[in-house]
């Protein structure tokens, strides 16, 4: 059942796989990879975009971070030397005179200078009510880191309590004579002029620049995004991942990619500020710099689709014009030869030239095939001649006769001529049998086939051998009186052959004749009219045999007829 079950299956496969449909897979796999192709491509183009835009931000990131380095670089030398020139100058109490004189005035990205005692109080600054207002910067946390670590620091983002400005203070320690002496120069940081450095940043769609610290508040920005300043840097989870690299690695900057809680992919760089917690973070929106490409892939899909469908409709048009008429003009005309119409021909011009062999093929096929067809019929008319004939006496066998039989009935019962049927079977043909051998009786029989072929030419009759040594003779448009007379003749004839009977009481072959003559109209079919003349044979054979008797009356031998009775 499963050879079966598989060998149905395969039988429905190979439906379902016409030429159609093998056409219109075969321009599937010729378009299919091109498109496929094309489309790869463009997926690696979107990727190398992308790449190639992280590689370029991370590169102005990093020069931007570099400018920031040398902004708080320049302060931590100011504070330096500002320290130094405090420390110097206290010796002879002129000290912070002598700072604010020796200040550049060339640098705008410090607001104020301030130097604050051990207890945070400030004693000298470029901010003059710093010091009458007894401004103290005691509990600032990156004051006391300076003070206890002698090193320069930067603070996270703050509010300036000169200014009440957002700001970045640096702060550096001014060692005394005595630690009582000790002093820590402020400076406040002029985030505009660091927002200034990062112009060339964040200026393309989905891309953001900030400089953050280590809470992640945005200290700088691009002017684009300066609203951003002072509050908590989008995408803050930015940071851990951040802070989680760096850790893994000595290097202070480096590139990630990092899926942002709103879904997005982002390619993000980071470079870390020396000596600060200051981290230039700018992060790129994959998708918006990649949008051209997307628009290209999804232009490609589209195209894909249209292509697919344009080789697809013309795979169909292809296979229906160049292979499904021309198989279908060949059917028609493989049909028409089946119906016997053997001058059926396919119009050459309609057909592809791969075709003409094929249909050449099918006409030479057809007339191979019309020339086997005449030899079969006549084949057949020689088999149905064959059939109808008894081979021992030549004449008609009981199958042949009865075709005659019925052809003559039909043409009676249309013209109402009579017709008339004699019945003739050889006397004591067993004892002859058995007395000469069965070789003289066929060659006897044949002799009597002879005689009534002849008597059958003579009257315009059908001879034919009925079964055994049983013989008849059909005798178209012949009443009863022509009829008795033909049955005289062949009892004669057979007489006149003389064949020896020595078993017989007349010592030589002879005949009994049942005579029948009737028309259609008179009997309800032909089978009545050979009941009729068997019944008279039989009516013959016991009047003595060698005796011609009609359905009704007898007549035998040199006697006159007489009435039967019944």
């Amino acid at each position: 059942m499963s050879r079966i079950s598989i060998n149905r299956n395969k039988a429905k496969l190979r439906g379902v796989l016409g030429i159609r449909a093998r056409l219109v897979l075969l321009a599937l796999i010729l378009v299919g990879p091109l498109m496929a192709e094309r489309i790869r491509a463009l997926d690696a183009t979107r990727s190398q975009q992308i790449a190639q835009a992280a590689r370029d931000f991370a590169s102005v990131a990093r020069h931007s971070a570099e400018a920031q380095q040398e902004v708080f670089a320049s302060v931590e030398a100011v504070l330096k030397s500002s320290a130094y020139i405090y420390t110097s100058a206290a010796q002879v109490n002129g000290s912070c005179a002598i700072m604010r004189a020796s200040l550049r005035g060339d640098m705008p990205w410090i607001r104020s200078l301030t130097v604050a005692g051990k207890d945070g109080t400030a004693q000298c600054s470029t901010w003059p009510d710093a010091v009458e207002q007894g401004l103290s910067f005691g509990d600032r946390p990156y004051f006391k880191k300076a003070l206890e670590s002698g090193q320069f620091v930067v603070s996270d983002y703050l509010f300036s309590r000169m200014t009440n400005q957002p700001t970045v203070m640096a702060a550096y320690l001014a060692p005394g004579l005595t630690r009582d002496d000790d002093a820590v120069i402020l400076a406040a940081v002029n985030l505009d002029w660091m927002a200034k450095l990062m112009d060339n940043l964040g200026s393309r769609p989905g891309v953001t620049a900030v400089l953050v610290d280590q809470a992640g508040t945005v200290l700088a920005a691009p002017a684009n995004q300066k609203a951003a300043i002072g509050r908590p840097m989008a995408y803050l989870e930015m940071l851990p991942v951040i802070a989680a690299h760096t850790r893994n690695s000595d290097r202070r900057m480096g590139s990630l990619s990092i899926a942002a809680d709103d879904g997005t992919q982002r390619a993000v760089s980071f470079a870390t500020i020396p000596d600060t917690g200051a981290q230039l973070i700018v992060s790129i929106d994959e998708a918006q710099v990649s949008a051209v490409a997307d628009h290209e892939i999804r232009t490609a899909y589209l195209q894909l689709g249209l292509v697919c469908l344009f080789a697809l409709l013309g795979a169909l048009v292809v296979a229906e014009r160049l292979i499904i008429r021309p198989i279908q003009l060949l059917e028609t005309m493989a049909e028409r030869f089946g119906q016997g119409d053997w001058s059926a021909r396919a119009a050459r011009n309609r057909l592809p030239a791969e075709f003409i062999p094929l249909a050449r093929a099918f006409y030479g096929m057809a007339a191979k095939l019309r020339g086997r067809e005449r030899e079969l019929r006549a084949s057949n008319e020689q088999l149905t001649v064959l059939a109808s004939i008894d081979m021992l006496s030549g004449l008609a066998n009981r199958r042949g006769f009865q075709g005659r039989l019925d052809f003559e009935w039909l043409k009676a019962q249309q013209s109402g001529d009579d017709l008339a049927l004699l019945m003739i079977d050889v006397d004591h043909f067993k004892l002859f049998n058995d007395t000469y051998g069965h070789p003289e009786g066929d060659a006897c029989l044949a002799r009597v086939g002879e005689a009534l072929a002849g008597l059958a030419n003579h009257t315009s009759g059908f001879a034919g051998r009925y079964g055994g040594e049983e013989f008849c003779l059909l005798l178209p448009n012949t009443d009863t009186a022509r009829a008795i007379q033909v049955g005289e003749m062949v009892r004669a004839a057979i007489w006149a052959l003389g064949v020896p009977h020595a078993t017989s009481a007349y010592q030589q072959v002879t005949v009994s004749v049942g005579v029948a003559s009737a028309t259609p109209i008179q009997l309800e079919q032909a089978k009545d009219l050979i009941e009729a003349a068997d019944a008279a044979l039989y009516a013959a054979k016991r009047r003595g045999r060698n005796a011609v008797v009609e359905h009704g009356f007898v007549r035998t031998f040199g006697t006159a007829v007489v009435s039967l009775a019944g």
